[in-house]
């Protein structure tokens, strides 16, 4: 007997996996003629029938059933095939490997990473945070599927790499409930002279920040400089001085810490990226991920 034509087979595993001729259709989205000639050339090439009447429906024959299991085991391997070419285990969690640039949020983190938990195939998160420089080359050589940051990849850098833009966030300031209350009147003039929380110098919002004050006529009195926006909300639950947090995760930082809202600016935009070394995102819990982040938590650009 020649070479088995598997199109041919995929057409009778169909039919005999559905029981008709008609729902085998439907699911291969061919016509019943041309499966009912498929069926025919694979019966003829066997030299065997492989269905036979059974009421409206068609019953596998006994050499059916054998060809059957063969083809059932056939494309089984042929799936597992195609998951662990798409960087899958069969059987195991899929594994998403991540940076996170220190000066990224934790909590605008968790919301990003979030969905990537809740989806139907179990995904095993592994993160990394440590700065960028370093985090993008991991990347460079596949240790990371990818990079959370609140810069794009410079295309000075040497490194074979795609920005994926999420999106953005206002600014918002917080404070305890005792504070909120003496600074939310009068926002934003009142931050004049009154102690806040600031990333440090390296941060691209602390530039953003100061650039703000300046043109807002506000010179408020720095009491601590940060380069974990954690530990600096952490003080700011102390009542040590005001922060601040995207706008994004503003009812999380309330709900986390206790604080209340200050005031809001839109002036002050904070942008979020995903860096892969893939042009088109393939990975699915990246693709959750930049859908999730691009469609529900930021707003777009």
């Amino acid at each position: 007997m020649s070479n088995l034509n598997l199109k041919h087979l995929r057409y009778f595993w169909a039919v005999a996996a559905h029981g008709s001729i008609a729902s085998a259709s439907e699911i291969l989205h061919v016509t019943p003629q041309t499966i009912s000639g498929q069926l025919r050339e694979l019966e003829e090439q066997m030299g065997a029938k492989l269905f036979q009447k059974s009421g409206r429906n068609l019953a596998l024959t006994d050499t059916g059933r054998v060809v059957f299991s063969y083809a059932d085991e056939m494309f089984r391997l042929s799936d597992e095939l195609q998951d662990i070419l798409a960087g899958r285990t069969p059987g195991a969690a899929l594994t998403l490997t991540v940076g996170v640039a220190m000066v990224v949020p934790k909590l605008v983190a968790y919301r990003v990473l979030e969905p990537a938990m809740r989806m139907q195939d179990p995904v095993h998160l592994i993160c990394t945070e440590a700065p960028l420089s370093d985090l993008l080359a991991d990347l460079s050589v596949h240790k990371l599927d990818l990079v959370l940051a609140d810069t794009p990849l410079s295309p000075t850098l040497n490194i074979r790499a795609y920005n994926h833009l999420l999106g953005e966030s206002g600014i918002s300031f917080f404070a305890t409930p005792k504070s909120a209350r003496k600074f939310s009147a009068k926002f934003p003039k009142s931050l004049h002279g009154a102690p806040m929380l600031m990333p440090t110098t390296s941060s691209a919002l602390r530039r953003l920040l100061e650039q703000w004050f300046e043109r807002q006529g506000i010179k408020p009195h720095v009491v601590a400089e940060f380069e974990d926006r954690a530990l600096m909300k952490a003080f700011g639950e102390a009542d040590i001085g005001i922060f601040t947090s995207p706008t994004a995760v503003e009812n999380d930082v309330v709900e986390k810490y206790g604080v209340r809202v200050i005031g809001r600016t839109q002036d002050i935009k904070e942008s979020f990226y995903a860096i892969s070394a893939e042009r088109r995102i393939k990975h699915p819990a990246v693709s959750a991920i930049t859908e999730t982040a691009r469609n529900a938590l930021f707003s777009p650009i």
